[in-house]
């Protein structure tokens, strides 16, 4: 059985990987950390200081678009979207990656950077869209990179989308009625 949760492991991030060549621009590696160095401007993988009408977000990111403004999850396979709404109208979203693109946010990065460019704003809902079977609640705890060589990370035995919003629930400090879990088929995602 762990043999095939390892072979399930693997599939599942070559299929990441894939992905993160086609889509990840050229030079963005060491562009996207989490933090940036005292008196630097927002750093890129968390969003634009000023948000516009429209954005990308692609694996390992977090930006935010203005009121009535579209955001464009591309290419979403074994990931997971999560779009807070904002009482004003505005969206702030996430790119969730079960393994890290390089240079971008790993899964446990990503509700607390999400949570940062909200900055305590009402939310009045949040989305969560994309492969929820292959998702256990803990990658937004604890990433599956972070386990060592000898650790073995938990994997899910079936969907839960009830665990998936408690996890984000928990992570971005909203209540759980708010937070909605959908299983959606491969693709682009258009949030508006």
């Amino acid at each position: 059985m762990i043999e095939l949760k390892r072979a399930i492991t693997l599939f599942l991030f070559a299929v990441a990987l894939a992905g993160t060549v086609a889509l990840a621009p050229p030079g963005t590696a060491s562009a996207h950390a989490l933090s940036a160095p005292a008196g630097a401007g927002p750093h890129p993988a968390i969003g634009p200081g000023i948000p516009g009408k429209a954005a990308t977000i692609t694996e390992g990111q977090v930006k935010e678009v203005a009121p009535g403004g579209v955001i464009t999850y591309p290419s979403v396979t074994s990931c997971l979207t999560v779009t807070a709404r904002l009482r004003d109208g505005g969206l702030v979203g996430a790119h969730a990656s079960l393994f890290q693109v390089p240079g971008e946010l790993r899964s446990d990065e990503i509700l607390p950077a999400l949570k940062q460019l909200t900055g305590g704003r009402p939310v009045i809902a949040v989305q969560v869209k994309g492969a929820v079977g292959a998702w256990h609640p803990g990658y937004f705890v604890k990433a599956i990179e972070s386990y060592g060589q000898e650790e073995q990370p938990p994997y899910p035995s079936h969907p839960d989308p009830e665990g998936l919003a408690d996890a984000v629930s928990r992570g971005l400090a909203v209540p759980g009625g708010l937070v909605t879990v959908e299983d959606v088929p491969d693709g682009d995602q258009i949030v508006r």
